[in-house]
């Protein structure tokens, strides 16, 4: 050789064909493809079969639209926690699953075909609309890199699922729980159906105060009330209220029996109102008054008052009698609340038991938020529009006092943010404390509130905070109002009779044919099936002109909540747990507190006297980075199809589990930017552990743990300890630190120390040598680690890659790696002495940019250090220098003072080696290679071991 010679060649230079560029929109639909075509799903749940179960059960998202970035963060979510419950060895299957029923899809047809279609066509439209609408987002989930039995998902509109939510309905009734009532829900009139409490929501809301006065039908009798003789003017009992369209339906007032009350002399009349309240009333009346005298509440029962309107109309020609509630208070208003009992649960309470019937009740507001068509003076009118209209007459009566504009808190429908009102309606309802049920047969030995409270002691939360608000839910919760009026949904198959409302004695058997029916034809086939037709098949076709047949269906959180039984006990037997809760985690967004852990809960406890579920985790919505929940109307929402094609589904996943989910999840380009950032430098370390174990056979190659180089024993004690922090983070789901962790481990403990350490060894070495192999059988292990920590969130590069390095044929069929246990000795050894290097880099550092050396290699260290640091260098002997990536290290053998250090550098006196590139004195020594060192030349001759000085092993 010559001068010339080009050494590059004689080196063990890294070779991989995993590319530095992932190119992940192109390459990962064939992934996704490949999983699709070798069954990958089906082999998994054979490879972990008689294994023990993990159950994570899919909360359905609703058949409708296509899936946003909130879908794309629930499913990653739930696929990394199956994926790294699979590697742990577990049988952790996956059933995604639909809520196919309800409201949106009624309107979504609607919309395109009309309203008022025939039950029979709305429920033929809607199955055909869900089933579309799951096809897209099946195939964008699928693209999303999630694993499950896409085949065989889970629907609620499937006929079985719909005939086993029958019979898990029959359960729940013969335990006692169902009953039916005229209670005010909550009724939405563009849902035109009644709501359950966790489809409420709060929001703003702008309305008009107003105080209005009843006058006394008879004042002489007020006047003794407060112990007065009778006087000549009118006495009002002045209300109010923010709800100006309850005050035609009028039928009560409510004062408190412990408040005191003053009767006020006013130039509008003498006047009824709380004593403290007075002051703050007439500066609102803008009126002066005389407190004449005061009573306590409890002495104005039974008194009776006029309808405000009682003048302007006959059909207004009613009094009020004064109810005693303790729901009246003096805390703002005037005291006294004015009830219709139609329209507000407290008022419904109060008349109901002081003896007003059902029948008596006024109810004028129909389901499409209009009074009706034959009400006195405001016939057919919206409410909220009839507002200033009843306003006006109520002033025009010389009955308002005075209005204002008010912005408060109000209930809106979840769905179509719109407000609702509090409406009488005769529901079916599902009771929450003690009272009797319909056909009770094995009645529950405690309430379903005190069940529910007890089994949320049991459950697991993450995170901790979501127990506290469940807990206040269920303690403060009404009764469960489970029926609804509309078409495409699980009937409520009852026979009501035509006089008396009464349930067919044989509701039982009904319920039994009802659930087959529906087994073989789906809901259709109990639709379209006649009172005389179903009656005749349990034995009562005399019955039939007697009784009508229910047109209501089960409401859609009874369908999502009943999954518990209704699939995985049901459609998809064999997929829960045999004893106790159905599935070990339910997770879902935060909101979902009151709405599928809600049901789920009180379905389970009501069917099984426990939860269906072991823990409960929460994640937050995903917002933009200023904050702002992502919206198409704000236009600030980041689509994942957009990002899919753009960076790659690897990237959402990433960004999902980089994030602290507990709270809410940000995102924008800039996010996602950082995140690809974060994916390159993950990628890069693996591209390098990958390129430098491609000659390695572990079969033959492998050293054994005593006799490889102490610093490839560090690197796999610290990969052993590292994994142990991976599994305890996944076993309680936590993926952000795993992330951040990853990306310090690939940078720190890897690329800025281990890696680059090696490069010397890995490429100057002997092929085959003991040291460059000591090094591969390291890597090789942390490799095989690595891969397996990432899969659940990098399944696609993880996959990629094991295509090239694994034995098997997808990375998740294996488990984690075996990769030993820490060695606490030599961890905290080896974190001393890089504690040391990175003092003695500050100081190279330094003089590189003094200019006075290059690289490291050609600096040459002098340290001075305490007996303890001596000792753990001077272990190293020769291969300190390698550690320190420079050309020559020299220990001075006086100790120091405990905790001292001190490092002297100065650039080395030698020769550049055109090889290894260390500056060495031997440069030249050999005359067949004046350009390199000795070692190098010792290696290209073959001469020797080959491990070029390398070789401290114990």
């Amino acid at each position: 050789m010559n001068d010339k010679t080009d050494y590059r060649a004689t080196l063990n230079l890294p070779d991989t064909p995993f590319p530095m560029r992932g190119d992940l929109p192109k390459r990962e639909p064939g992934w996704v493809k490949e999983w699709e075509d070798q069954g990958l799903y089906k082999r998994l749940r054979e490879a972990r079969c008689g294994r023990q179960k993990f159950i994570l059960h899919d909360g359905p998202p609703y058949a409708n639209g296509q899936i946003h970035m909130g879908h794309a963060v629930n499913k990653i979510l739930k696929d990394m926690i199956v994926k790294s419950r699979q590697l742990k060895g577990l049988d952790a299957a996956y059933i995604p699953g639909w809520d196919c029923h309800g409201l949106p899809i009624e309107n979504a047809i609607e919309k395109k075909h009309g309203r008022n279609l025939p039950r029979d066509e709305m429920q033929a439209r809607s199955r055909a609309f869900a089933t579309e609408q799951i096809d897209i987002q099946r195939t964008d989930f699928k693209r999303l890199g999630v694993l499950g039995d896409w085949e065989d998902p889970y629907r609620t509109m499937d006929f079985a699922t719909e005939a086993n939510e029958i019979r898990a309905f029959k359960r729940v009734i013969e335990r006692g729980f169902v009953y039916r009532g005229l209670k005010p829900v909550y009724w939405c009139f563009d849902c035109g159906s009644s709501l359950a409490e966790f489809e409420i929501e709060y929001a703003d809301k702008k309305s008009q105060t107003l105080d209005v006065g009843f006058q006394a039908d008879d004042a002489a009798r007020v006047y003794a009330a407060f112990g007065l003789p009778a006087g000549g003017d009118d006495v009002f009992a002045v209300i109010w209220t923010t709800t100006a369209w309850t005050i035609p339906a009028n039928q009560a007032l409510n004062l408190n029996p412990e408040i005191v009350y003053a009767l006020v002399d006013t130039p509008r009349g003498k006047l009824i109102l709380a004593e403290v309240l007075v002051e703050k009333a007439l500066a609102r009346y803008k009126l002066e008054g005389k407190v004449l005298a005061t009573t306590e509440g409890k002495n104005l029962g039974g008194l009776e008052f006029r309808h405000p309107l009682y003048d302007v109309d006959a059909g207004y020609r009613r009094l009020s009698p004064v109810y005693l509630a303790d729901y009246a208070t003096a805390e703002d208003g005037t005291g006294i609340v004015h009830s219709s009992p139609a329209y507000g649960l407290d008022d419904f309470n109060s008349c109901v038991s002081h003896g007003m019937k059902y029948d008596q009740i006024l109810n004028p507001v129909q389901g499409n938020g209009a009074y009706a068509a034959d009400f006195p003076l405001f016939p057919g009118e919206n409410i909220w529009k009839a507002v200033p209209h009843i306003l006006a007459t109520l002033d025009q009566a010389g009955r308002l006092f005075t209005t204002e504009n008010i912005v408060h808190s109000y209930p809106h429908c979840w769905r179509h943010k719109t407000p609702v009102i509090y409406r009488a309606a005769a529901q079916w309802f599902i009771r929450m404390d003690e009272g009797e049920g319909v056909f009770t047969r094995n009645k529950a030995p405690k309430t379903l509130r005190r069940m529910a409270l007890e089994a949320i002691e049991e459950t697991s939360f993450f995170p901790e905070n979501g127990q506290a608000r469940l807990r206040d839910m269920i303690a403060g919760r009404p009764d469960w109002c489970i029926s609804r009026q509309r078409s495409w949904g699980v009937p409520l198959p009852f026979f009501l009779h035509r006089d008396s409302g009464d349930l067919h004695p044989k509701t039982m058997e009904i319920l039994d044919l009802a659930a087959d029916m529906v087994q073989a034809g789906g809901i259709e086939a109990w639709s379209k099936a006649s009172t005389e037709e179903i009656l005749a098949k349990v034995g009562a076709a005399a019955d039939a002109p007697n009784y009508s047949k229910s047109t209501d269906i089960l409401e859609v959180w009874f369908d999502s909540g009943t999954t518990h039984s209704t699939v995985l006990k049901g459609s998809h037997a064999g997929a829960a747990h045999e004893n106790g809760p159905e599935a070990d985690l339910y997770l879902e967004g935060h909101d979902q507190h009151r709405g599928w852990f809600h049901s789920s809960l009180l379905t389970a406890c009501a069917m099984y006297g426990r939860a269906p579920y072991r823990g409960l985790l929460t994640h937050g919505f995903t917002v933009d980075s200023q904050g702002r929940k992502m919206s198409k109307s704000l236009g600030n929402g980041i689509e994942p199809q957009q990002v899919s094609s753009k960076l790659g589904a690897e990237i959402i996943r990433l960004w999902v589990a980089a994030s602290d989910y507990s709270g809410d999840i940000a995102g924008d380009d800039k996010i996602l930017a950082r995140v690809v950032d974060a994916y390159r430098r993950i990628r890069n370390t693996l591209r390098f552990l990958l390129a430098n174990v491609s000659d390695f056979d572990p079969a033959k190659d492998a050293v054994p743990l005593a006799e490889m180089l102490e610093i490839d024993r560090y690197a796999l004690a610290r990969a052993a300890q590292f994994q142990a922090e991976v599994l305890g983070h996944y076993e309680v789901y936590e993926f952000h630190p795993v992330v951040a962790k990853l990306q310090v481990y690939c940078s720190e403990d890897l690329g800025a120390f281990y890696l680059d350490v090696l490069k010397d060894r890995l490429y100057t070495t002997a092929l085959k040598s003991h040291a460059r192999r000591s090094a591969q059988t390291a890597l090789w292990n942390i490799t095989h680690a690595m891969l397996r920590w990432m899969a659940p969130f990098l399944s696609f590069t993880a996959e990629e890659a094991w295509k090239l390095f694994g034995s098997s044929d997808s990375i998740f069929l294996e488990e984690y790696a075996e990769i030993g246990s820490p060695d606490t000795d030599l961890l905290a050894k080896w974190e001393r002495i890089r504690a040391v290097r990175d003092v003695a880099n500050k100081y190279i550092e330094a003089l590189r940019t003094e200019g006075k050396v290059g690289s490291s290699l050609q600096a040459t260290l002098t340290i001075r250090a305490n007996a303890r640091d001596l000792a753990l260098l001077r272990s190293l002997g020769d291969d300190l220098k390698f550690v320190f990536i420079t050309s020559r290290v020299t220990l001075d053998p006086q100790p120091m003072a405990d905790e001292e250090l001190s490092v002297i550098v100065t650039p080395s006196s030698g020769a550049k080696c055109e090889r290894c590139w260390h500056w060495r004195e031997d440069v030249g020594s050999d005359a067949g290679h004046p350009a390199i060192c000795g070692r190098c030349a010792e290696t290209i001759s073959g001469k020797g071991r080959g491990d070029n000085e390398h070789g401290v092993a114990a």
